[in-house]
């Protein structure tokens, strides 16, 4: 069963063709797949593509946890790749289904560089979910231990709970976030990024990863957090976002909807072995 191995910005996934697929992924096969010790190790797992009635193609996005995801920025950009190695696509747009909605991909630079229309930003809570009367999550309290955060929530196809503060680090992401994760606002958990904006076109953010823990670089966490910058009026709508992977240019449009461009790197094709998955 064959593998193809990439990474966006230190984000790194197996993308399987469910051609190739000799058993069904379960979360017990996705943990060992993921593993990084007892596995290829991978921040997830891309299959596709499949079949679409409203797209060119379908993904599924699963977490190392076994979880499925959403929607995935880095996921998006590194199918988006694959297929472009495939020569399946060309530098025409094409589009995506996800089970967090439709997006439209444009590969650039020979494959190394891809953009990626993400779809629109909502800060409803009906929308992410946030438990509560329905509403713009913006500024809102949150408690977690011994601290109080001032947060927004938004959801681009999948939840985030964006915290802004004035200083960021690896360890309040690797602290706080898996708590934030599973907080009772948020019932289906959450996405994490502690944003400092540095100005009107840059903000520098740290991540947790819901079903992934903390992460080198997300393109869903930069689509997010980018909206809350504009949104609390501290960015414009071009905005550089520096992670400790690399960095993501998103794009704000007027109705929220986020435009998000970003490299792609391959790192290794190979297959599988049986004794993987022995007992």
């Amino acid at each position: 069963m064959k593998f193809y191995k990439y990474h966006a910005l230190g984000n790194d996934y197996l993308v399987i063709n469910p051609q190739d697929l000799l058993f069904p992924l379960t979360p017990e096969k996705i943990k060992t797949i993921c593993h990084r010790n007892f596995g290829i190790g991978s921040d997830g797992i891309l299959l596709g593509p499949l079949a679409s009635e409203t797209a060119q193609f379908a993904l599924r996005i699963f977490n190392p946890d076994g979880s499925e995801a959403e929607k995935s920025g880095n996921g998006l950009r590194i199918f988006s790749r694959y297929l472009w190695d495939k020569g399946v696509v060309s530098e025409e747009s094409f589009s995506i289904e996800t089970m967090g909605g439709l997006v439209q991909s444009v590969i650039q630079d020979a494959g190394k560089t891809v953009q990626v229309e993400m779809g629109k930003v909502s800060f409803w809570s009906n929308d992410i979910p946030v438990v509560g009367d329905g509403r713009e999550v913006i500024q809102e309290r949150i408690n977690v231990n011994d601290e109080t955060f001032s947060f927004c929530a938004a959801t681009i196809g999948n939840p985030h709970c964006v915290i802004p503060l004035a200083e960021v680090n690896p360890a309040i992401a690797k602290h706080y976030g898996p708590i934030l994760e599973v907080h009772a606002l948020f019932p289906n958990r959450t996405n994490v990024q502690f944003m400092k904006v540095l100005n009107r076109n840059t903000i520098q953010i740290e991540i947790w990863e819901r079903g992934a823990g903390y992460t080198l670089a997300s393109g869903s966490s930069s689509s997010a957090a980018a909206a809350v910058a504009h949104k609390l009026g501290l960015c414009d709508s071009s905005i550089t976002v520096q992670m400790p992977g690399g960095k993501i240019l998103i794009q704000v449009k007027d109705d929220f909807s986020i435009s998000m461009k970003g490299s792609v790197t391959k790192v290794a094709e190979g297959e599988f072995s049986a004794e993987l998955f022995a007992d």
